[in-house]
This record gives structure tokens, C-alpha cells and sequence, in this order.
């Protein structure tokens, strides 16, 4: 237990450092517009891998075992996500997730701050605590309405990944034979 503390405690140090610096020179290069968008897409990434997450932990295994005794593309990997659900949530919801809305929050005090220097008489409490509203609003209500979704079509959304995920693999292997 202690080792996958330290383990996951360091990949998510790393990550969010690696992330939050490319964010924040991101948001000092763009203008208030796109840094909103941005800030919108580190939320929808976060909510997107929730979904995933979620997904895993719901999927049955046994729909992906027909699929890859008819050999079809994606059911293996999809049938090793299923049954390792606790290490695809915790890197899904935990690892990735749960930085973005770190990340989130880190953003979206940059953007405060930006948005004092332009209009300095703006109340800093108010405006803060607007854009914490918001961001929260966001995430946990993208997270709710996504979870149904992820519940009722996990097995989909499993297939969908493993497509994905055996698709990058397969072409990784073959820069490595080369």
C-alpha cells in the first residue's frame, strides 16, 4: 500500500508539473478567450477520462471474450481493461482526473489574476470565487451527467478505448521492428 502511495504520489507530482507548466505559458502566450478555452478543455479532458474510468469498473468481461474468440481487433485489450478496473480508475480518475482539476483551479486563478490586471477596480473575492463556482460547476456536473452515459454503455466505451489504445500500440510496435 505504502508503494502505490509513493508510486501514484510521484507520477502525479510529475504530471501535474509537466502539465501545469505547459498550461501556464499556454495562458501567457493566448489571450483571455482562448485561456477560457482552454480552461474548458482541461475540464472536458478530466471529465472525459472520468467517463472511462467509470466505464472500466462497470464493464462485464464477457461480451469481450466472445469478440476475441471471433478474433476481433480490440477485444483482448479490451478484456485486460476490464479486469484490471482498479489500475484503469485509478490512473482514469485519480492520476488524470483528478489533476485536471487541480490544473483546473491553478488556471483558473491565472485567468483571475489576468483579468485584475486589465480591470484593476474589479473585486478580487468576487470575481475569484465567480470563476471557483464555475470551474466546480463544470467538473462535477459534467462528471454527473457523464456517469450515466458510462454506466449504461460501458462496455461500448471500453471497446471504443481498447480500439483506440490497441490502434497506438500496434503502430508503436512497429516503429520499434523497423
Amino acid at each position: 500500500m505504502l508503494r502505490s502511495f509513493l508510486t501514484l504520489g510521484f507520477w502525479s507530482g510529475l504530471f501535474a508539473l509537466f502539465f501545469n507548466i505547459i498550461s501556464q505559458t499556454l495562458l501567457t502566450q493566448v489571450g483571455l478567450v482562448p485561456a477560457f478555452i482552454l480552461l474548458l478543455a482541461v475540464v472536458a479532458f478530466g471529465i472525459f477520462f472520468d467517463l472511462i474510468g467509470t466505464a472500466a469498473a462497470a464493464a462485464d468481461e464477457k461480451p469481450f471474450h466472445s469478440m476475441a474468440a471471433a478474433r476481433v481487433k480490440g477485444a483482448r485489450t479490451a478484456v485486460w481493461l476490464v479486469r484490471n478496473a482498479d489500475r484503469v480508475t485509478t490512473v482514469c480518475n485519480d492520476l488524470i482526473g483528478d489533476i485536471s482539476g487541480t490544473l483546473s483551479g491553478a488556471m483558473a486563478a491565472a485567468i483571475v489574476y489576468r483579468i485584475l490586471l486589465i480591470r484593476p477596480g474589479l473585486s478580487e473575492t468576487v470575481l475569484s470565487t465567480l470563476m471557483v463556482t464555475v470551474v466546480a460547476a463544470l467538473t462535477v456536473g459534467g462528471k454527473a451527467a457523464w456517469k450515466k452515459v458510462a454506466l449504461t454503455y460501458s462496455e461500448q466505451i471500453i471497446y471504443r478505448v481498447a480500439r483506440v489504445i490497441r490502434f497506438l500500440y500496434r503502430r508503436e510496435l512497429a516503429r520499434k521492428k523497423r
